[in-house]
This record gives structure tokens, C-alpha cells and sequence, in this order.
């Protein structure tokens, strides 16, 4: 830990003398194109978007539907806004579910998890609180640093949510009620040592299970493994476990019994679930390599439900990565289309990837067979050349595939051509997780607070929604509505705010 820690200062330090600079590294150049290879997104839907059940919208993580919203170009500018007290601070994404039986009445309603584990249900409609859920043992790490940025998740048969607490826990709520289900073995339990291994990731869905991930620490106090685990919906049964570190061993294990430490799954987007629901993308921090049995700064592609690993990447400068705490994994993996996949981190570096082939080679019937470093199809800068937190929006439209990202540092659209993505067009606004809804990109400024809103092919916003700064918390759009919850949870506070802006 000391070690780490005086690494980075030595490299910080350098980049203050000016040995590193905003920019990428010399060895990564950026195609572009222009905005017109951009689409223009198809007038509105029939269909309505009603719910946003989870981060990013869908286990793909997307964060993109062309449904209408209510919200269009004309009306963005005239959203009547209403501030909602929470308590706590919301550094995730909320989720939202439309005409949802609460206390017996149909409700429109957004759910929420603070920093310390308190669950949420909000009215959109009249910005009030329907119920709060607190966990058992609040008070013993309320105002620490032991938090969750863990977005929560809706089961699709829309009568109750899964929630994370900073115990280590994942709850299964009520959604009528906010009330804990206790039946089988709910709570479940995903860590066998809450104090290191940070419950970070947001919730995801693959057909009967919950996936959820753990991370480490502001700071990579060890010991702690980043592992996925899945979670049987009805029963709360753990159908398994892959731990990126001692990943030969198939259970929750003791963070000190393992010889290998970190390697987080940090990302806010956490595990992707490939279309159809068979194969399992997530990317690692900073810890050791070794091809076999450990994977830090890693792409990992796993089989579901068996969780083997089937193929990965890791970058050939992995040893560089982690002596400068420049994680691969701080932003999920984004699916693109014609076989690729984008990953970027803290290196400032954004790389294409072949799905069926992450390094360069095709998957390996042999579990035991050692991964190989590389295999990447392509390098390019993110916006601005900062470290990238946030997870990238994927649009889909007319056969071309267009991805918005934004950094510290500025937002931009890539284009995909061919196999390799171009930048289309570019800006200095910084950003958090893009949304793309009803033909709109809505980008939360985290510094100056409030909320940028584009037309896809122009790097001018149309629009600059209210709003207070925050850190890594992310919007959605849907039916009407757009949420923002707003705060640090680095801030240690009790108390936040979530911002509805609103159509009526």
C-alpha cells in the first residue's frame, strides 16, 4: 500500500512538472470524421418509454432508447423543476418504474440508493418520498468511508428491487412497501470482508439471477479481490462466483487468504451482459497478472451461468498500469456492433477490441491454457485526455453505431467505420454518463452542476438543464421525466438532493 501510494505521488508529481500533460500518450492517434456520419435520430417513437429499470437502461448497458419521452427539442428548455431532500448522497444512477403499485395506490416512481445503504422510493410525479429503507447496522458505518455507489435494480415482474448496503450486503425489497424480503436466503451476502472490498458497481440482470461485483477502497487498501457473483432472484442462492485474483478458486473467499490482492471491479456500469444472455463482459483495476489464475487491469469474457472465463485482453504495459494507478477498469466495457467492443480507463486510452477474438486470438477450449498480453484492434484518445469514470452510451441507428463518452475533460461522439471508431465531434464540457432518449443526449456536468442536453450530431448544446455539481451520478429520461441525483459520496454526508425536471 505505501508503496502504491508513493508511486503515484512520484507520478503525479511528474505530470505537475510537465512530463505527462492532458493530452493522450504519444503512441495513440485519433481518427475523425465529420458530424454529419452522425444519423439523425428518427421522429418520435409511438411507443413511450416508461421505465428505466437498471443502470444504462439494459443489461448491454446502452443507456440509449428511441422511444419518446415526452421530452422533445421544442419543451427541454421549459421542464418544471422540483428538488427532492434525501437521506443521503446518491453517487450511482436512480432507476424508475411506471404506474407501480405503492401502499396500495399506482404510483410513478424512482428508486434510489445512498452512499450508506438507504433505499429510496420517490413519486415523480409529486416529488415526495413513498417509503425509506434502512439497513440493519446503519448507524455503526454512517458518516464513514465505508459507502456503495451501487445503482439498484428492478425485477421484471416489477414487485420488488434489489438493493446494496456498505455491509456487504444485497437486499430484496418491496417495492409496495420498501419492506426487506426475507425468504431463503435473502439478504445475501457477497463478501466475507465489507471493510475492504467496496460494494461499487451497479446492479445487473441475466434471465433468474442478480449479477453483482466488488471493488476496493478509495485509496486500494488491501487485501481485497474484485469477484462477480450470481444470485438466484427467487431463492437468494449463490449459483457462483469468479474471482478475477485466485480465480482457481470458485467461492467467496477470505480477502487475506488469497496471496493476490485488488484487481476492482469498479466501473459505475460494472458486468455487461452480452445480447441473448449467454456470455458476461466486465474489466478489472489495478493487481497482479499472470494469465492463469490472476487478472488485474483486465477484459474478462465469462460463460453464463458457468462463469468459466473463455477468453480476455489485457494491455501489454499491465505492469505500467498498475505502478501509476492507472486502472483499465474505471469504465465498463461498451458493446458496439460488427464484433467490437471499446474499453477505456484511467490511461487516457480508449482501444478497440474483437469481440471473438479479445487478444487477437480466437477462445480456447482449454481452461487451463496461459491468456497472452495485447491484441487490440485500435488506440485512440478519450475526450480531452482525461481518465475516463463514466460509461459510454451506445446508439444504434440507420446500420451505424455511434458512441458518446464523457470524461473531466469534454464530451465527444466517435462513429464506428469498419471496424475502428473516428470522432465526429467534440467539446470541453465535462460529463458523466451520457443518456441518449426520444432522439436527445443528455450529459450531467458534474462540475458546474446541471445538465447538458444535445441533438446527437452537434457538439453545441441545445439545452443547459439546472442543477447542483456532484461527482460520478448519472441521469435518466424516461416518461416525462429526467432524474439527477446530485452530491459526493466522498462527502461523507447524511443528507442530498435529487433533482426532477418534468413535463407537467
Amino acid at each position: 500500500m505505501r508503496a502504491r501510494q508513493l508511486t503515484r505521488l512520484a507520478f503525479i508529481g511528474g505530470c505537475l512538472l510537465g512530463a505527462c500533460g492532458s493530452s493522450a500518450p504519444a503512441d495513440v492517434t485519433t481518427p475523425t470524421a465529420g458530424s454529419a456520419a452522425i444519423p439523425t435520430p428518427a421522429a418520435s417513437s409511438a411507443a413511450r418509454l416508461l421505465d428505466w429499470p437498471e443502470f444504462g437502461l439494459d443489461p448491454q448497458r446502452s443507456n440509449v432508447s428511441e422511444r419518446a419521452t415526452g421530452i422533445t427539442a421544442a419543451n427541454v428548455a421549459r421542464l418544471r423543476r422540483r428538488t427532492v431532500s434525501l437521506p443521503g448522497t446518491v453517487d450511482s444512477s436512480p432507476i424508475y418504474l411506471h404506474g407501480a403499485l405503492v401502499a396500495g395506490s399506482r404510483h410513478n416512481v424512482i428508486v434510489v440508493t445512498t452512499s450508506y445503504g438507504r433505499t429510496v422510493a420517490v413519486d415523480a410525479d409529486s416529488a415526495t418520498v413513498l417509503w425509506t429503507f434502512t439497513p440493519t447496522g446503519y448507524a455503526g458505518w454512517a458518516g464513514s468511508s465505508q459507502i456503495t455507489t451501487t445503482s439498484p435494480l428492478a425485477d421484471p415482474a416489477r414487485q420488488f428491487v434489489y438493493a446494496a448496503s456498505p455491509d456487504g450486503l444485497i437486499h430484496k425489497l418491496s417495492l409496495a412497501a420498501g419492506s426487506e424480503d426475507r425468504a431463503g436466503s435473502w439478504p445475501v451476502r457477497i463478501t466475507r470482508d465489507a471493510t475492504h472490498e467496496k460494494l461499487a458497481a451497479a446492479l445487473n440482470i441475466d434471465g433468474a439471477d442478480v449479477i453483482a461485483a466488488t471493488g476496493g477502497y478509495f485509496g486500494d487498501a488491501p487485501p481485497y479481490q474484485g469477484h462477480l457473483v450470481l444470485i438466484d432472484r427467487a431463492s437468494g442462492r449463490l449459483r457462483g462466483v469468479f474471482n478475477t485474483l485466485c480465480a482457481n478458486r470458485r467461492e467467496i473467499i477470505v480477502p487475506s487468504s488469497c496471496p493476490a490482492s485488488d484487481s476492482a471491479i469498479l466501473s459505475r456500469g460494472g458486468p455487461v451482459v452480452e445480447a441473448g444472455g449467454q456470455r458476461i463482459l466486465l474489466d478489472t483495476g489495478n493487481g497482479p497478472w499472470n494469465g492463469t489464475t490472476n487478472f488485474g487491469d483486465s477484459v474478462l469474457e465469462l460463460t453464463f451461468p458457468g462463469l468459466s472465463l473463455r477468453q480476455s485482453f489485457t494491455p501489454t504495459n499491465q505492469t505500467q498500469l498498475g505502478a501509476s494507478d492507472a486502472d483499465l477498469g474505471s469504465s465498463a466495457p461498451a458493446l458496439l456492433s460488427g464484433d467490437r467492443v471499446a474499453v477505456a480507463g484511467k490511461d487516457r486510452v480508449m482501444r478497440v477490441l474483437v469481440l471473438s477474438r479479445l487478444d487477437g486470438h480466437p477462445p480456447s477450449a482449454s481452461p487451463s491454457r496461459p491468456h497472452p498480453l495485447g491484441g487490440e484492434a485500435q488506440r485512440l484518445g478519450t475526450p480531452g485526455g482525461a481518465e475516463l469514470f463514466t460509461a459510454p452510451a451506445v446508439w444504434r441507428r440507420a446500420g451505424r453505431t455511434t458512441m458518446f463518452v464523457a470524461d473531466e475533460a469534454g464530451t465527444a461522439a466517435y462513429v464506428l467505420r469498419a471496424g475502428r471508431l473516428y470522432r465526429a465531434w467534440e467539446n470541453a464540457n465535462p460529463g458523466t454518463s451520457p443518456v441518449m432518449a426520444g432522439g436527445l443526449l443528455y450529459v450531467y456536468d458534474q462540475a458546474r452542476g446541471g445538465i447538458n442536453v444535445y441533438r446527437p450530431g452537434s457538439s453545441r448544446p441545445a439545452a443547459k438543464l439546472p442543477g447542483r455539481s456532484g461527482h460520478w451520478n448519472s441521469p435518466i429520461v424516461v416518461d416525462g421525466h429526467v432524474v439527477e441525483p446530485e452530491g459526493n459520496a466522498n462527502d461523507h454526508a447524511l443528507a442530498g438532493q435529487l433533482e426532477i425536471l418534468s413535463t407537467s
